[in-house]
């Protein structure tokens, strides 16, 4: 279900009919953020009622409930079908939710049930490495969150913050300092260190329409400091991208308690 993006007086639906270099292009010629708005109630029961018709049961995953009113929505949607819909509050963003979805999917296609992989699912929210780091703050700071010293100090001082999700928040942690390349390699760096022990099944590298040269800096620190079966690279949506701006990117994996 895609939520909307709103430039003007005009809503699009995020990746069916906008991409993001509309934003930037709307960001550039506005100066103003596009709105974003969640599926009513209804459209979730109109979005779920063919497939509970149709004889299946839905496991429905909505971006993180503290960063748009759509989990609560979907929620009260799912009532309607009792014990034939369930919805994921993933307490993620775009792959960090991708991540529990393709889990889901592994756990549907070894034969488990949809109660089962909803609680399996669950637990393991609090172990999803969500985090990335912007290149600069001029969407952040026209989202309303950071100052608007904050944001020439950075973008002057080329100081790029860690954003890291804690319990489905967005959440300001490290700082790093010049250029991109440099930056991303050291951000990589310390997830190696804070994550020694992870699910090797796949990764993503998740960007914002970023630089060649940003995305290969990333790759090759990724092969040099993690074993993974698959690593998935993606470009963030429209709703994302209207929040963090050009060339942010994140490395996003399930880590795990121990070895």
């Amino acid at each position: 279900m895609p939520l909307s993006v709103i430039l003007g007086e005009t809503a699009y639906r995020d990746g069916v009919d906008i991409r993001p270099q509309d934003i930037f292009d709307y960001v550039e010629r506005s100066g103003q953020l596009p709105k974003t708005a969640a599926p009513s109630i209804g459209e979730y029961e109109d979005f779920f009622r063919p497939y509970v018709e149709a004889g299946d049961t839905v496991i429905h995953f909505s971006i993180s409930a503290k960063a748009s009113s759509s989990c609560s929505y979907a929620q009260e949607a799912a009532k309607t079908f009792p014990g034939k819909v369930y919805v994921v509050d993933s307490k993620a963003l775009s792959t960090g939710q991708g991540l529990l979805i393709m889990k889901a999917a592994d756990l549907r296609d070894a034969g488990v049930s949809a109660t089962e992989i909803v609680e399996r699912v669950n637990a393991l929210r609090p172990l999803v490495n969500t985090s990335f780091v912007p290149d600069r703050l001029d969407y952040l700071y026209k989202g309303g969150r950071c100052s608007r010293m904050a944001m020439y100090g950075a973008n002057i001082l080329k100081i790029h913050p860690l954003i890291e999700m804690e319990d489905g928040q967005l959440i300001p942690s490290k700082k790093y300092r010049g250029g991109m390349v440099k930056c991303i390699e050291q951000y990589i760096d310390d997830l190696a260190a804070k994550y020694p022990y992870y699910e090797k099944t796949r990764c993503f590298i998740t960007h914002s329409m970023a630089d060649e040269t940003v995305v290969e800096a990333a790759r090759k620190k990724v092969a040099e400091k993690f074993t993974f079966d698959e690593v998935l690279e993606t470009v963030a949506g429209s709703v994302i991208t209207g929040h963090c701006g050009r060339n942010t990117l994140g490395v996003l994996f399930i880590a795990k308690e121990n070895a």
